[in-house]
C-alpha cells in the first residue's frame, strides 16, 4: 500500500510554528533551506519497515531531483514523487476540464497526508483517503501509522494478520 505526503505546511514547516528536524549542515543548508517537521525521517522509515511505499505528492514546482536529494540528506529514500510538472503531464494530460491539483488514486496511493481540507473532499470523489495535518501535533506519527494500518486492514483484508503483528 502507498502513503503520500504533501510538502508545504505538512513536511516542510516553519520552526516558528512547528518543531523541526535540525537544519542541514553547511553547505547543504544554503541550497536546501526548507525545515522538515520533527520526526519525518523516523516516520517514513517506520512506514517503509511496515511494508508501505512512501511517496511525495506535491503541487509545488520543486524538481523531483531536488526533493529526492533533500530527503536523502536526512537518510530517507522515497519510493515515488509526483510534483506539479508530473501531475500536469500524467494526470491533467491537456484535458480542458480542470482536474484537482492532486489525484493520488491515479498513482495507486491509498492514503494522502495533506493540510488542505479541499483535498479530503476530493478524496471521496476520486477514491483515496486523506489525513489532515497542519497544526503542531506531537502524536502525528502514531496517528498516521494507525490511519494507514486501518486502511490496509479494510482495503486489503488478506494483509490483516501481518498488519496486526506490526
Amino acid at each position: 500500500m502507498r502513503v503520500s505526503f504533501d510538502l508545504d505546511e505538512v513536511l516542510f514547516v516553519s520552526p516558528r510554528t512547528h518543531k523541526t528536524e535540525p537544519a542541514l549542515p553547511f553547505p547543504f543548508r544554503l541550497f536546501f533551506q526548507e525545515r522538515l517537521r520533527l520526526g519525518t525521517p523516523e516516520l517514513i522509515r517506520a512506514l517503509q519497515d511496515a511494508g508501505y511505499q512512501v511517496w511525495i505528492y506535491t503541487s509545488s514546482e520543486r524538481s523531483e531531483r531536488y526533493i529526492r536529494w533533500f530527503f536523502r540528506l536526512y537518510g530517507v529514500r522515497l519510493d515515488g514523487i509526483v510534483n506539479a510538472e508530473r501531475h500536469l503531464r500524467e494526470v491533467q494530460q491537456g484535458r480542458k476540464e480542470r482536474l484537482p491539483q492532486k489525484v493520488p488514486s491515479r498513482y495507486r496511493i491509498s492514503l494522502h497526508v495533506d493540510d488542505e481540507s479541499i483535498i479530503a473532499s476530493w478524496g471521496r470523489e476520486y477514491g483515496f483517503h486523506t489525513y489532515l495535518l497542519n497544526a503542531q501535533d506531537d502524536d502525528w506519527k502514531e496517528k498516521i501509522i494507525a490511519c494507514a494500518d486501518h486502511i490496509r486492514r479494510v482495503e486489503h483484508p488478506e494483509n490483516r494478520e501481518t498488519a496486526n503483528r506490526l
